[in-house]
C-alpha cells in the first residue's frame, strides 16, 4: 500500500512517538500529527515540539473536552451503559471522537491515509477503524503494530532509544495508561498477573480509601432530562462538572475498579480503572430514575443498556442501532429531572436523598397504611395473574407427583 500523506492519531505516548519516524522510514510519506484533548491534563503539554522533533510535517491540537463530555460521555451515562457490570467505558467512549477529529484534519489537509498506534490484540484498533470506515471509507488505513517487527513494549522502548526519542515510559514503569475527563486506566506490566495486588503508587486520581478523610462529605447533583447540569447548586459546563466531581470523589477514594474484561476479539484482559466523577454520576442518575421512570420503561432501559454498552465497547458508535437506542433513551429521559444527594466516605458513595418535580413516587401508596388503596382489588388480579400456573400439573411435597395407588383387591 502506498501513502503520500498520513494523519496520525497522536498522543505523544510510547507507540505514537515512534510511529512518526517509522512511517517516514517505511512509507516515505509526510505525517500530520493530530492530538485531541479529551481531558488528558498535562499530557498534552509539549506535544507540538515533540511531534515536530520526531519528524511530523504538521501538528494539530484540538480542544474537544466540552464536546467529549456533552456529546459522548453524557449519552453513555444517560443510557446507563456499563460494560460487563463494572467498566464505565472511559477509553471506549473517547475513541470515536478522536477518530472523527483525525478524519476531519486528514480531509482538510489532503491526506490519503490515516494511522493509529493500537496493537493488533486490543479493542482500540477496531474502534478507530470502524470510525474511519463510517466517516471516510476512501482513506487508507495504516496500523504499524500489525506490520512492524516490534513485538513488545520493551522493543518499542529500545526503538525509541535508538533514535533519541524521549518517551514517558521506562522498563521500570511499564504500565500502559489512558487518561481523559472520565477516567484513568492502568494496564500491562505486573497487572497482567491477575493475582498481583496493585501498588498504592499506581493510582493517580483517587486517594487510598483507607487514608481518605474520616469525615463524610455530601454532594448534590442536579439533572435535567437525564443530563447533569449542576453540583451543589452551581451550574457548570459538562466538562467542568465532570472535573469538579472527579476532585470531590477522588479525595474520598471513590471510583476504583479492578476487573478482567472480555475484549472484542475474545482475549481476557485485566485493567484497573479510576473513575471518581463518573461513579458519582452513575450512582446519582440511577437513584433519580428510580422515582421518575415507570416500571416498564426502567426495565426496558436496563436491557438496552447492556447492548448499548457492547456497541460502544465494540467500536460501533456510528451504527444505526446506537442511533435508535439514543432516540429511545432521550425519549424516556424527558422527565428524569431533579436533585440527588450522595454521601461520600472511605471509597463509598451512598444515596442520601432524591427528589424530582416529576416523581412517580406516592407516599400514600408506598405507606403500609391503606389510604387510597382497595386491598380487595388484589384478589382478582392475583387470580388472573396466576391463571397459567393453575393449568399446570399438580405436584406433591418435594417435587413428587401426586399419585393415588389402589390398595387391596
Amino acid at each position: 500500500m502506498n501513502a503520500k500523506k498520513v494523519a496520525l492519531a497522536y498522543s505523544g505516548g510510547l507507540d505514537t512517538s515512534i510511529i512518526i519516524p517509522w512511517l517516514k522510514e517505511n512509507y516515505g510519506c509526510e505525517v500530520v500529527a493530530v492530538a485531541v484533548d479529551v481531558g488528558q491534563a498535562d499530557e498534552t503539554s509539549g506535544l507540538e515540539a515533540k511531534a515536530y522533533a520526531t519528524g511530523a510535517c504538521d501538528f494539530y491540537l484540538i480542544d474537544a473536552k466540552e464536546e467529549f463530555a456533552r456529546d459522548y460521555l453524557f449519552p453513555v451515562l444517560k443510557a446507563g451503559a456499563i460494560y460487563e457490570k463494572d467498566y464505565l467505558l472511559g477509553t471506549s467512549t473517547a475513541r470515536p471522537l478522536i477518530a472523527r477529529k483525525q478524519v476531519e484534519i486528514a480531509l482538510a489537509t489532503g491526506c490519503d491515509a490515516v494511522a493509529h498506534g493500537c496493537t493488533g490484540k486490543g479493542n482500540d484498533q477496531v474502534r478507530f477503524e470502524l470510525a474511519y470506515q463510517a466517516l471516510a471509507p476512501e482513506l487508507k488505513i495504516i496500523a504499524p503494530w500489525r506490520e512492524w517487527a516490534i513485538t513488545s513494549r520493551e522493543d518499542a522502548i529500545d526503538f525509541a532509544a535508538s533514535r533519541g526519542i524521549p518517551v514517558p515510559v521506562t522498563k521500570k514503569d511499564p504500565y500502559s495508561r489512558d487518561r481523559n475527563l472520565w477516567h484513568l486506566s492502568h494496564e500491562g506490566g505486573p497487572l497482567e498477573d491477575p493475582t498481583f495486588e496493585p501498588e498504592a503508587s499506581m493510582f493517580k486520581l483517587t486517594a487510598d480509601p483507607t487514608a481518605a478523610p474520616a469525615t463524610p462529605e455530601k454532594v448534590t447533583i442536579t439533572f435535567e432530562s437525564g443530563e447533569p447540569v449542576a453540583v451543589n447548586g452551581k451550574t457548570l459546563s459538562p466538562a467542568k462538572l465532570i472535573e469538579t466531581l472527579n476532585a470531590i470523589g477522588g479525595r474520598h477514594g471513590v471510583g476504583r475498579a479492578d476487573l478482567v474484561e472480555n475484549r472484542l476479539i475474545g482475549i481476557k484482559s485485566r485493567g484497573v480503572y479510576e473513575t471518581p466523577g463518573g461513579t458519582l454520576l452513575v450512582t446519582a442518575l440511577k437513584a433519580l430514575e428510580s422515582i421518575t421512570l415507570d416500571r416498564d420503561s426502567a426495565h426496558e432501559k436496563e436491557r438496552i443498556a447492556i447492548r448499548y454498552a457492547e456497541l460502544v465497547y465494540f467500536g460501533q458508535w456510528f451504527s444505526p442501532l446506537k442511533e435508535a437506542f439514543d432516540a429511545f433513551v432521550n425519549n424516556i429521559a424527558a422527565n428524569v429531572t431533579g436533585d440527588v444527594t450522595l454521601k461520600l466516605y472511605k471509597g463509598n458513595a451512598t444515596i442520601v436523598s432524591r427528589k424530582s418535580p416529576y416523581s412517580l413516587y406516592s407516599e400514600d401508596l408506598a405507606s403500609f397504611n391503606m389510604r387510597g388503596y382497595d386491598a380487595t382489588d388484589s384478589a382478582g388480579f392475583i387470580r388472573l395473574f396466576g391463571l397459567p400456573l393453575r393449568g399446570r400439573k399438580r405436584i406433591g411435597p418435594i417435587g413428587v407427583e401426586n399419585k393415588v395407588e389402589k390398595v387391596g383387591p
